[in-house]
Parts: structure tokens; C-alpha cells; sequence
């Protein structure tokens, strides 16, 4: 491990003071900073900041650029706290200053590379940095100097297990899962670390955990759900990782996990039943990891269509506690948490042929595995009581493999069931993608405005008290629009895909904007340029 310093701006007493509650999101989070994945535990990604607005957004510029001089799928959600920026690439983690790009300091950890060559952020609380990595662990560095401070393994690289997922932090434990869900054999489990010492507190099986399934700390209570998933022989029971974030609801304990696709991703006829809880966003109780309830998203899903991206959980103008999930199908879904029913399901791209059969001879359908949404999930916006969601506009082809190719693959294998486009299908040419903005009314679902991107639009959704929403597409555009009516104020292009953190703060010095710039990654076709954070401000 390689470890260099620069210019530390924490200082220890300071952060002696800091401890949980302000380091990770509660109700009482300073404004000015982004202290979490998605700005707050409850993931609604709306800063109160309005500084920069819709009378002077067209003044925006890159104040200054801090290059990770890697080529790598840069898709890492961006945290800022304690007067630093924090970020990571597949291999490194950095803190930098988050007014002048200067480098506080950076870990390199050399590791086998993951197929995709990616990790999507870390969380910083009570003085440290927390993230997982690809060889399976979960490492917890000094936030002022980068030292290592413990490791706990909780996944098996072997079988193609890692923890590329930004993890959260709340009252003393960090929560984070595997993933590996699309190999064959692979379970998809959340944990509960102690943030201190990285032992493992609890651990919840997404999918039915079996007598030979190890067991890594102590088993959270959950319901049998082994009657769900009726498979053949050959065909384990496999699926359920976990490869964003996770949002956690301070008021009542409750943390929501968005439970990744079942396994093998697109030949369904061998895995009948509901294959809970694949596709679904699962309910625990944090502090002891006990199952309180599902909400089933993508039933029997064999698209891969993913509960990925991280749900938000708020309360509307009305005072309604809802959820708003985007998976991967390509709808917006609204929950009232209050009956734990489902208000609306909406489409927000391009839908079509999905209830075909995919079959040999190929089978065309929209969204493709890709998406609709991806890595980040939707955002309220506060001012004008709206979901804002992300989406790709990208059709795909599989042709599925016959039984006995998808019997014979090896445990811990890539189990697609197709070999069409590094096993997530083949893509429509670059020419016919696209992406789409939309704001829709947070309790009923209507559309109130849309935006057809030129790229996909996976980037975080950022609105803010200045009446502006932030986001940036593949194609490297970076925007500004006006949140009540959907008008472009302001856009750029950052010369690489924007697909990671979008987030604001002040650190006293005016209100910034920083932007993770960058995914050189085997499945997008976009720009092959090193990872970047752009940060931006008021001329």
C-alpha cells in the first residue's frame, strides 16, 4: 500500500468534536456541507444552498480540477465534510481541499482488478473514511492522514464477490453488502460493521441463505423465503447483490436496501417463483439487521433490471411519508410508507417488448440491461414538491444460451445466460442512445417536465433552494436547469462522461459545485479520458 501526503486541513481537535451525528446526514446536518452519498441518510439529494440560482447560473465556470491520472469507470459518489472532499477510484482513495483541488493525501492499494473497474464512493464519520474494495474487504482509513485503520473481509473474490457499493454510516456502524449477484452461486448480503473496530455485527442474506452459505457474523432474523425460488438441478439459488448505496431513515431506525437482479440474469425458465428478494427494496432494522418488510419491484425479474439505484425516502408538502424507487425497468414507483402501499407506477424512457420471452434467436426490448436508472437513484426536490429522475434511453438484443451451456457455467462464473455484449446484451448502435430528465409530482406521479439528453443520464440529480437542478449525461454535457419549468439555464461540456457525484456545498468560501468526470468503462462507449472532479463556481 502506497500512501502520499499533502497539506492536511483537518485539524484533530476539530474532528474529536465531530463524532456520528453530524459526520453522516441526521436531521441536524450542517446545510453547507454534502456529508453522505446522497447528501443525506434519507437520500433526497436537495441542498438548501441558493446561492448559486436562476439569476446567475449562466456565470458558472471550473475554478479548478483534481485529475486521478487513471483510466477507470470514475462513477464514485462525492463526499464533502469537515472542510475536505472525499472520493475513490477502483484502487485509491483521496481528500482533497474541496475550494482549490489541492490533494490532502491519497491511498493506492494494489488489488486484482475488477471487470468493470469500479467503486461508486465512501463514507466519512467520526474521523474516519470508510469504502470497500474489490478484493472483498471493507477498510476504514484516518480521515486527516490516510493511515489504514482496519480491514474486515466480508465477501469472496474468488467466486467474483466485491464490495464496490458506498457504504453509509449511522450511530456507530458503517452498512454496506457484496456484490457479484450476476455469477453463478453468489448471494447477495447487507452488513452491519462496528465503525470503530470493523467487526461484523450483524448480516442479512438477501437470498435464502443455505446450510453450506457461510455464515460471517451474526444472522440477522429474516423470514423463510426459500418456497419463492423453485430451480432446477444446476441452477443454484443466486442474485440478490448489492452495488450502490443505501439509505437509512434516523426517525425510525429503518434501513432500505435496494436487492440487485437474480441469477442467471435472463434465462428465467430454471429459477420459478418470486426468487425473493431479488429486485426488490428490502426493509431492516438497523441496529440489529431484522427483517421489517419488502417492496417488490421487479417481479421475477429476467431482463436484469436491478432495484440498483438507491430509494429516497421523504415527506411531501402535504406531509405525506413516501418512497421513490427507480430501478432499472425504467419506471418511477411511489410508495406512501405509511400503509406501505404502492401509489404509482410511471414510465420515464422508452418502454417496449418487455414481457416477450427472450429467447436464442434474439429478443429486442427497452430498457436494456442498463437501464432506465442506474447507480443513482431519484431526487426530491423540496422547492417545488417533485421527483427528478435520471434515465438511459438504450434498447438491447439478447439471444439466450441453451440450457445445458447455462447448467454447465462454473460457480462463481459470470451467469447471464447470454454471451451477447460482456453478458448484459447488445446494445443499439451509440447513434440511437439518449437519456432523459424528468420532474414528476411526488404524489401522484404526472410528468410536470421532461428532458431528452443526448446521452444517457446516470450522473446524481442535485436540485437546490436556487430554483436550479444539476446533472451531467455520458456524452460529458454538465447542466443547469431551471427546476420549476424544465428550461435549460446553463450547460458545458466536461470533455468525459458524468455519471458519478454531483454535489454542492460551502466551506465559507462560496457556494461550490463538484462533479466526478470520467467512466472509461468496457460497457459505455464513451470517452476514453482519466478520472476527474471538476469544481465549479460563481465567476
Amino acid at each position: 500500500m502506497k500512501i502520499t501526503h499533502q497539506n492536511f486541513s483537518l485539524p484533530s481537535a476539530a474532528l474529536a468534536l465531530a463524532g456520528f451525528i453530524s459526520n453522516t446526514a441526521s436531521a441536524g446536518a450542517a446545510q453547507s456541507d454534502w456529508p453522505t452519498y446522497n447528501g443525506t441518510l434519507t437520500s433526497e439529494r436537495y441542498s438548501s444552498l441558493d446561492q448559486i440560482n436562476t439569476a446567475n447560473v449562466t456565470a458558472l465556470q471550473v475554478q479548478c480540477t483534481y485529475d486521478t491520472t487513471i483510466k477507470t469507470s470514475f462513477e464514485t459518489g462525492l463526499v464533502q465534510v469537515d472542510g475536505s472532499l472525499f472520493g475513490a477510484t477502483e484502487q485509491d482513495t483521496f481528500s482533497i481541499n474541496p475550494d482549490t483541488c489541492q490533494e490532502n493525501w491519497r491511498v493506492h492499494e494494489e488489488f486484482r482488478h475488477s471487470p468493470l473497474k469500479v467503486n461508486r464512493g465512501v463514507a466519512v464519520a467520526g474521523g474516519k473514511v470508510f469504502r470497500g474494495t474489490t478484493d472483498g474487504r471493507v477498510v476504514a482509513y484516518d480521515e486527516v492522514t490516510g493511515k489504514l485503520l482496519w480491514a474486515t473481509t466480508i465477501a469472496d473474490p474468488a467466486r467474483g464477490e466485491t464490495v464496490p457499493a458506498s457504504p453509509i454510516a449511522w450511530n456507530g456502524m458503517i452498512f454496506i453488502g457484496n456484490a457479484g449477484g450476476d455469477n453463478k452461486g453468489v448471494k447477495g448480503r447487507i452488513y452491519a460493521l462496528d465503525a470503530s473496530t470493523g467487526k461484523i455485527v450483524w448480516e442479512f442474506y438477501l437470498v435464502p441463505k443455505g446450510p453450506r452459505d457461510k455464515a460471517r457474523g451474526p444472522q440477522a432474523k429474516s423470514p423463510s423465503v426459500a418456497r419463492s425460488w423453485i430451480n432446477a438441478k444446476g441452477f443454484p439459488i443466486s442474485g440478490g447483490g448489492t452495488w450502490t448505496s443505501y439509505t437509512l431513515d434516523p426517525s425510525s431506525g429503518l434501513l432500505y436496501v435496494p436487492g440487485g437482479n437474480p441469477a442467471p440474469d435472463f434465462v428465467n425458465a430454471y429459477r420459478n417463483g418470486d426468487n425473493l428478494f431479488t429486485a426488490s427494496v428490502v426493509v431492516l432494522d438497523a441496529r440489529t439487521g431484522a427483517y421489517q418488510r419488502h417492496f417488490p419491484i421487479v417481479a421475477h425479474d429476467f431482463h436484469d433490471w436491478d432495484e440498483a439505484a438507491t430509494p429516497t425516502v421523504f415527506t411531501t408538502k402535504s406531509g405525506k411519508r413516501m418512497m421513490a424507487v427507480t430501478p432499472k425497468d425504467g419506471h418511477l414507483y411511489g410508495y406512501d410508507l405509511a400503509s406501505n402501499t404502492r401509489l404509482y407506477r410511471e414510465p420515464v424512457t422508452t418502454i417496449f417488448n418487455t414481457t416477450e420471452a427472450l429467447k436464442p434467436t434474439g429478443t429486442r426490448f427497452c430498457p436494456g440491461a442498463q437501464g432506465g436508472a442506474e447507480w443513482n437513484g431519484p431526487a426530491y426536490d423540496v422547492l417545488h414538491d417533485t421527483i427528478l429522475t435520471g434515465e438511459v434511453d438504450w434498447c438491447a438484443t439478447v439471444h439466450t444460451d441453451p440450457k445445458e451451456t447455462v447448467e454447465n457455467t462454473s460457480v462463481g462464473q459470470p451467469w447471464g445466460g447470454t454471451k451477447d455484449g460482456f453478458g448484459f446484451g447488445k446494445y443499439d448502435d451509440k447513434s440511437q442512445w439518449g437519456g432523459w430528465l424528468t420532474a414528476s409530482d411526488a404524489v401522484t406521479g404526472a410528468k410536470t417536465w421532461q428532458f431528452k439528453a443526448p446521452a444517457p443520464i446516470a450522473s446524481g440529480i442535485t436540485p437546490t433552494a436556487g430554483g436550479i437542478v444539476l446533472f451531467g449525461d455520458m456524452a460529458g454535457n454538465f447542466y443547469a436547469f431551471d427546476s420549476a419549468s424544465g428550461t435549460k439555464l446553463w450547460s458545458a461540456n466536461l470533455d468525459g462522461a458524468v455519471a458519478g457525484g454531483v454535489i454542492t456545498y460551502d466551506t465559507g468560501k462560496g457556494q461550490k459545485i463538484a462533479v466526478a468526470v470520467g467512466v472509461t468503462s468496457p460497457i459505455w462507449p464513451t470517452a476514453d479520458v482519466t478520472g476527474k472532479i471538476e469544481v465549479l463556481g460563481l465567476k
